[in-house]
C-alpha cells in the first residue's frame, strides 16, 4: 500500500515540476520572438481568436490532398455499403449496388443535381489519387481471382467446358466486332484505329465475371451440383481465354497494328512459358512446405507480394496491363487449397472492402449518363445490350445443348454465363484510359454491364418457374418411391450443436417404424464469401456431426450451402424436397453458455438504449422471431431445439396447454420407445374433459408416465428434468408469463404440427 502511494506522489510531483519548467521555458522563448511573428496573426490573443484559428486549421487540413482523400474514402465506403445492402435484400449481387453507388456519386447524379457538393468532395485534381489506389486494389483482387480458379475442375471436363466457354466468347465477340463496324465512324475517337476499337467492343461483350458468377452459384446452392461444376469450370476456362485475348488486344491497341504488336505478343508468350514452366513448379514446391498458418511467416508473404508486383510490372512493361500479370501470379500459386485460402484471406479482405469500392466510384466518376442525350444514343445502348445478351446467353445455351446438357441446364448455363459485373468494368476502364472507348460508348457499355448482371437472378428464377411443373411431378414420384423412409432435415449453426441435434433426432425418431433418413444442413451466411474458404468451413462444421453419426452407426447426408437469407432457404428446402420433419437450432437466446448469456445481456441493454439497434449490429435473431419464421413458412412439422447441455431424454416433462397440444403425446410416445425414460405431463384441468380420453390412452400405453394437473411451472420444477416438450402456442404463453422460471429449464424441443400429418 505504501509503495502504491509513493508511486502516485512521485507521478504527481513529476507532472507539477515538468509543467512549471515548461511554462517558464515558453515564456522565456516568447520574449525572444521577432516583431514579424507578433504581427503575423498566427498567434491568437484570446479564446475567440483561438477558436477562429482552430476552425481555419480544420478547413486547411480538410482541403489538403491527404485530408480530402480520407474524406472521399469515407463517403465512398459508406455509400457503397448502403447500396450493397439494398441490392442484397433484393437478392441481387452486391456488385450492382456498388456500381450504382459510383454512378450516383459521379457526374450523372451528384455532379448534375448538387455540383457544389460534388466539386467539394471530388475536385478534379484529387481524382488521380483515387484512380491510383483503385488500380492497386484491382491488382490485389485479380491476384485473388487467379487463386480462386481451380484447374483440377477445369481439367476434369476440359473438352466440354472449352467448347462451351469458347463458343460463348466467339458469338458475342464477332457480334461486337460487327456492331463496331457500324458505329466506328460516328462514335470512336478520330485518332483511334478501327482494329483496336472493334476488338475492345468484342471483348467487352464476350467476357464473363467469374467472381460474381461464383458467388451467385454459391447463393443458389449449386456449387457441388453438375450444373454448378460445369458452369464454374466453363467460366474459369473462359476467364483464362478472355484475359489472354485481352492481353493480345491491348498489345495491338498500344502498337497500333497487328504487325507492330508481333514483338509484344512474342515476349508475352515467352513470359507465359516462364511463369508456367519455371515459376509454377517452384511455387508447387513452396506450397508443399508451407501449407498452414503456423509456417506461413512474414518472409513468405513478402516473397509472394514481391512476385505479384514483379509479375504485374513485367506485363505492364510488355503492354499487357498490370492486371494480367496479377491474374497470372494468382494462377501459378500452389494448388494446395489451404495455402491458397490463407493467402486469399490476407489479400481479399482489404481489396474487397476498401479498394474495390474506390474502383467502382472511379468508374462512376467517368460515367456520365447525360452523354446519352439523343434517342439514337439510347437506341444504340439497347442494341449493345441486346447483342451482348443474345451472343453470350445464346452462345452458351446452344453450346451446352450440343455438348449433351439438358434443356434446363443449358438455359441455366446461358443465364449464368451472361453475368458480367466487375470483370467487365475492368476491361472498360482499360479501354477508356487508353482512349479507345469514347465517353458515350463507355457509358453505353457500363449500362450493358448493369443490365446483364442484374438480369441473372430474375432469369434463373424464370427458368426455375418454367420447369416447376415438371419438378413437382418428379418430386411426387420420388416421394412415392421414398414412402418407406421418414425424412428429417436437421439444420444446425455451430459445429458442436450439430452433434447434439443429431442425438436429439435419433432419440426422437429412432422409435418410428419407418427407416430414418437424416439430412444435415449447414449454412454460411453471406454470398460474398470466397469460394476457397467454403471447403474449410464445410470440413470444420461437419466434423463433429459426422463423427457422432459414425459412433451411432447412422448414415446421414451432409449438405453445405451459402445464403443471404438462411430462414427462407431452410423452409424452401424443407418444402420443395418433401421432408417429413424440420429440426433447427434456436440460437443463443435461451442458451446457458456463459458467452451466450453475456451476449444476450448486451443485446437486451442495446435494445433498451437504442431501440432496434440490435437488428443492425447483432448477428442473431430473437428466438420468437426465428421460431415464427419456420412455423409460418414450413409445410412439414417443425421442431425448434434449445440446447441446455443435452445428453439424453431420461426425465421428460411435457406441457399441455390446450386440446390443440395433444399431438405432443404422439411425439412423446415415440421418444420414450428409444430412451426408455420417464415422463411427467402438466395440463390445465379447465379443459380436462376435452383431453381426458387421449390422456388415459397415453397413460395406459406408457407405464412410466405421471400426470401433474394444475402444477405451477417454476424453476424448481423444471430443474428436475433433462428434456421438455412443448408446443409453439404454449411456448409463447409460458415464455411471456414464466420467463424467470424458464431460466432453469432443461433442453427443450418446441414443436409445431405443420400442415402435413406428423409422425
Amino acid at each position: 500500500m505504501l509503495k502504491k502511494t509513493g508511486n502516485i506522489c512521485f507521478y504527481l510531483t513529476m507532472l507539477a515540476v515538468s509543467g512549471v519548467l515548461m511554462y517558464f521555458t515558453v515564456k522565456a522563448g516568447e520574449s525572444r520572438q521577432s516583431h514579424e511573428v507578433l504581427v503575423s496573426g498566427r498567434t491568437p490573443s484570446d479564446l475567440g481568436e483561438g477558436f477562429h484559428f482552430f476552425g481555419r486549421q480544420l478547413l486547411e487540413q480538410l482541403h489538403s490532398p491527404f485530408g480530402i482523400l480520407l474524406l472521399q474514402i469515407a463517403v465512398i465506403l459508406a455509400c457503397c455499403r448502403i447500396f450493397a445492402k439494398i441490392f442484397k435484400t433484393l437478392h441481387q449481387p452486391t456488385v450492382i449496388g456498388e456500381i450504382l453507388a459510383g454512378i450516383v456519386l459521379g457526374p450523372s447524379i451528384l455532379g448534375h443535381w448538387f455540383p457544389k457538393i460534388s466539386g467539394f468532395l471530388f475536385p478534379p485534381e484529387s481524382l488521380g489519387n483515387i484512380e491510383l489506389l483503385s488500380q492497386f486494389g484491382l491488382i490485389l483482387f485479380m491476384f485473388a481471382i487467379g487463386m480462386e480458379l481451380d484447374f483440377s475442375q477445369v481439367l476434369k471436363s476440359l473438352k466440354k467446358t472449352t467448347f462451351i466457354s469458347h463458343t460463348s466468347i466467339i458469338f458475342p465477340f464477332l457480334s461486337g466486332v460487327l456492331v463496331a463496324y457500324f458505329v466506328y465512324d460516328k462514335y470512336a475517337y478520330e485518332t483511334t484505329p478501327f482494329l483496336p476499337f472493334a476488338l475492345f467492343i468484342g471483348i467487352a461483350l464476350s467476357i464473363t465475371a467469374f467472381p460474381v458468377l461464383a458467388r451467385i452459384i454459391q447463393e443458389k446452392g449449386l456449387t457441388k451440383t453438375h450444373l454448378g461444376t460445369i458452369t464454374l469450370s466453363s467460366a474459369a476456362n473462359g476467364d483464362i481465354t478472355a484475359w489472354c485475348l485481352l492481353a493480345v488486344v491491348i498489345s495491338i491497341a498500344q502498337a497500333g497494328s497487328m504487325l507492330s504488336a508481333v514483338f509484344n505478343i512474342l515476349f508475352s508468350a515467352l513470359y507465359l512459358l516462364f511463369m508456367f514452366i519455371v515459376a509454377r513448379p517452384f511455387m508447387q514446391m513452396v506450397g508443399q512446405l508451407y501449407h498452414n498458418e503456423e509456417v506461413i511467416d512474414k518472409k513468405l508473404v513478402a516473397f509472394i507480394f514481391l512476385m505479384l508486383i514483379f509479375s504485374s510490372l513485367v506485363t505492364e512493361i510488355l503492354g499487357l496491363h498490370a492486371l494480367f500479370g496479377a491474374f497470372l501470379a494468382g494462377i501459378i500459386m500452389p494448388a494446395d487449397v489451404k495455402f491458397r485460402q490463407i493467402m486469399s484471406e490476407k489479400v481479399e479482405a482489404v481489396s474487397l472492402s476498401l479498394f474495390l469500392p474506390l474502383f467502382f466510384v472511379a468508374t462512376g466518376l467517368k460515367t456520365e449518363i447525360g452523354l446519352l442525350n439523343t434517342p439514337d444514343l439510347w437506341l444504340l445502348s439497347g442494341i449493345f445490350i441486346l447483342v451482348a445478351i443474345v451472343g453470350k446467353f445464346g452462345g452458351a445455351m446452344v453450346a451446352s445443348r450440343l455438348a449433351g446438357e439438358s434443356w434446363k441446364d443449358s438455359l441455366y448455363i446461358g443465364a449464368l454465363m451472361n453475368t458480367r459485373g466487375l470483370m467487365e468494368l475492368v476491361v472498360l476502364t482499360i479501354g477508356y484510359k487508353m482512349h479507345i472507348l469514347s465517353p458515350p460508348v463507355f457509358v453505353m457499355l457500363v449500362l450493358m454491364t448493369l443490365v446483364t448482371t442484374f438480369m441473372t437472378t430474375p432469369m434463373i428464377l424464370f427458368i426455375r418457374s418454367a420447369f416447376k411443373v415438371r419438378e413437382k411431378l418428379s418430386g411426387w414420384k420420388a416421394s412415392l418411391s421414398a414412402e418407406s423412409s421418414f425424412r428429417v432435415l436437421l439444420s444446425f449453426g455451430r459445429a458442436g450443436n450439430g452433434q447434439v441435434m443429431l442425438d436429439v433426432a435419433c432419440q426422437m425418431f429412432s422409435g418410428i417404424r419407418k427407416k430414418l433418413d437424416i439430412t444435415a444442413l449447414h449454412f454460411t451466411v453471406g454470398s460474398e464469401i470466397n469460394p476457397l474458404q467454403t471447403g474449410s468451413f464445410e470440413t470444420v462444421s461437419f466434423k463433429p456431426i459426422l463423427e457422432e453419426a459414425e459412433r451411432l452407426q447412422i448414415p446421414i447426408k451432409p449438405r453445405y450451402e451459402v445464403s443471404n437469407d438462411v430462414g427462407q432457404d431452410i423452409a424452401e428446402i424443407a418444402n420443395t424436397e418433401g421432408f417429413d420433419f424440420l429440426l433447427v437450432g434456436a440460437g443463443i437466446t435461451w442458451s446457458n453458455l456463459p458467452n451466450d448469456i453475456a451476449a444476450n445481456q448486451y443485446r437486451s441493454a442495446a435494445h433498451h438504449r437504442y431501440l432496434q439497434a440490435e437488428k443492425w449490429f447483432l448477428p442473431t435473431e430473437l428466438l420468437k422471431d426465428k421460431t415464427k419464421t419456420f412455423i409460418e413458412r414450413s409445410h412439414c412439422p417443425v421442431g425448434i431445439f434449445i440446447n441446455r447441455d443435452f445428453v439424453k431424454a431420461n426425465q421428460i416433462i411435457l406441457i399441455l396447454d390446450s386440446e390443440a397440444d395433444l399431438f405432443l403425446l404422439q411425439y412423446a410416445q415415440t421418444l420414450l420407445v428409444s430412451t426408455k425414460g420417464e415422463i411427467s405431463v402438466i395440463y390445465r384441468s379447465s379443459e380436462y374433459s376435452l383431453i381426458e380420453k387421449p390422456l388415459r390412452q397415453f397413460c395406459a400405453a406408457v407405464e412410466s408416465s405421471t400426470l401433474l394437473p394444475d402444477t405451477d411451472i417454476s424453476g424448481t420444477l423444471l430443474s428436475q428434468y433433462d428434456f421438455m416438450l412443448i408446443s409453439y402456442t404454449a411456448w409463447n404463453d409460458v415464455s411471456e408469463r414464466r420467463k424467470e422460471a424458464l431460466q432453469a429449464m432443461p433442453s427443450t424441443l418446441i414443436l409445431s404440427v405443420g400442415s402435413r400429418d406428423s409422425v
